[in-house]
C-alpha cells in the first residue's frame, strides 16, 4: 500500500485492501490472461490479413471490427469462437480499468504516473466496446458498430464543430503522435520485459520473446503515426474525411511507393503483436502473487 494511504481510517484502508485483493484474485488473474490471449487472436488476424494483400492474395486490410466479422463468417463455429473472444475482450477490458483504478503498475500519482493510468482506462473503454460489438455479432442484434475508420471520422467531425474545433484536433494529432513515439520507445527499450515473470525460461528463448515484442510495438508506432499525422490533415484542411483509423493507416501505407513491401513489414510486425500478447497470457504479472513477485525482485 503507497504511504499517502497510510493516513486514512483503518476500516477505509482495510476496505481498499479488501478491494485491491479482489480485483488481483484468481479468478480476475484467469480472466485478464484471456484477455491478452484474445487480444492476440485479434492481432494475429489482422497481422495475416494484411500480409495477404501485401503478397497479393487478395482481401482487403482490416481492423479490430472487421475482424470481429471474420471470426463469425469465415472460421469453422465462428459464433462460438466469437463468443470465446467477447469473454476474452471484455476480461481484457475489465483489467485494464483495475489498472487504472488500482495502479498494479505502480505507475503512482504524479503527472506522467496519471497520464499512464488514463491510458489504460482509455484502452478498457476501446475493448469494452470491441467486446461489446462481438456480443452484439454473437446474439445477432447489431452490426458490431462501426469500423476504427468510420469512428475516427465521425469524432474528428465532432471535434471540427466545436470552438476552435481544427485546433483540438491538431492537439488530439498530437497527442497521438506522442503515443506513437512512446510506442517506438518502447519497442527500443524493450522495458516491456520486466511485466513478464520469465526468469525461469532459457536464455534464447527470452531473446525470442524481446524481440517479438520490439518488432509487435515498432509496427503499432508506424500505424500509429500515420494515424496522428492524418488527423492533423484533417484539421488543416478542416475535412474530417481526410482521418483515418486502423484500417485506413494499413491502405495509406499500401498506396504509398514500394507500399507492398511496407504493408508486408507492418503486417509481420502486427502478427508478431499477436503472437507477443499470447506470451503474455501465460508469463504477464497479472495477479496479487505475480505482484508480489515483482516487488520483491
Amino acid at each position: 500500500m503507497s504511504k499517502s494511504n497510510t493516513s486514512l481510517p483503518r476500516n477505509v484502508q482495510n476496505a481498499e485492501r479488501g478491494a485491491r485483493n479482489a480485483a488481483t484474485g484468481p479468478w480476475m488473474t484467469v480472466l485478464a490472461r484471456f484477455g491478452y490471449a484474445a487480444k492476440g487472436v485479434v492481432y494475429l488476424i489482422i497481422g495475416g490479413i494484411a500480409a495477404q494483400v501485401a503478397i497479393g492474395a487478395g482481401g482487403a486490410v482490416t481492423d479490430q471490427k472487421g475482424v470481429l466479422h471474420t471470426i463469425i463468417a469465415q472460421q469453422p463455429f465462428g459464433p462460438i469462437l466469437l463468443g470465446v473472444v467477447a469473454v476474452g475482450l471484455f476480461g481484457f477490458a475489465l483489467w485494464c480499468f483495475i489498472q487504472a483504478v488500482f495502479d498494479t503498475e505502480g505507475k503512482g500519482t504524479s503527472a506522467k504516473g496519471l497520464i499512464a493510468r488514463i491510458g489504460y482506462a482509455a484502452v478498457g473503454i476501446t475493448y469494452a466496446a470491441l467486446a461489446y460489438g462481438a456480443f452484439q455479432l454473437v446474439v445477432g442484434s447489431g452490426s458490431g458498430g462501426k469500423g476504427s475508420n468510420a469512428s475516427t471520422q465521425d469524432g474528428t467531425a465532432l471535434l471540427l464543430k466545436q470552438p476552435f474545433g481544427p485546433a483540438l484536433v491538431i492537439i488530439v494529432g498530437l497527442l497521438v503522435l506522442g503515443v506513437a513515439c512512446y510506442l517506438f520507445y518502447t519497442a527500443y527499450a524493450a522495458k516491456f520485459q520486466a511485466q513478464l515473470n520469465v526468469a525461469t525460461l532459457p536464455v534464447q528463448v527470452k531473446k525470442w520473446i524481446i524481440a517479438i515484442g520490439r518488432a509487435g510495438y515498432a509496427a503499432l508506432g508506424v500505424v500509429t503515426i500515420i494515424i496522428g499525422i492524418f488527423l492533423i490533415v484533417a484539421a488543416f484542411q478542416n475535412n474530417a474525411s481526410q482521418a483515418k483509423g486502423l484500417d485506413g493507416a494499413l491502405q495509406e501505407l499500401a498506396h504509398q511507393r514500394f507500399g507492398q513491401v511496407l504493408l508486408g513489414v507492418v503486417a509481420v510486425g502486427l502478427f508478431a503483436y499477436g503472437v507477443y500478447s499470447l506470451v503474455e497470457a501465460r508469463y504477464r504479472r497479472v495477479g496479487k502473487a505475480d505482484q508480489e513477485v515483482s516487488t520483491s525482485q
